[in-house]
């Protein structure tokens, strides 16, 4: 496993982290959210969701938020059209066979 026999002990005898029931539906409702959106909500449209349904939360918690959760914005590229056709011209013939 490649760990040190320290670091694993001292890893075994470390306290597990309580989260508060608040911040518990924090996380589910922030991963909701992101899920919804198809992963196009960014920190800002987050905070005004958030702020709409009745919760304050500051932008850098909510940057801050999204990197503990792992969550990453992929931006979608509009598709463009790169070829100008006429449809009444003809189709050229196959000569490859």
């Amino acid at each position: 496993m490649k760990v040190s026999r320290s670091g694993y002990y001292a890893w075994l005898n470390r306290s597990a982290k309580i989260i508060s029931g608040s911040k518990l539906m924090l996380y589910r409702r922030t991963k909701a959210l992101f899920k919804e959106s198809r992963q196009s909500l960014g920190s800002r449209q987050f905070m005004k969701k958030r702020s709409k349904e009745g919760f304050e939360v500051s932008r850098d918690k909510v940057i801050r938020l999204m990197d503990k959760l792992g969550l990453q914005v992929k931006q979608r590229i509009a598709y463009k059209v790169t070829t100008m056709r006429k449809h009444s011209h003809s189709v050229a013939d196959n000569i490859a066979d």
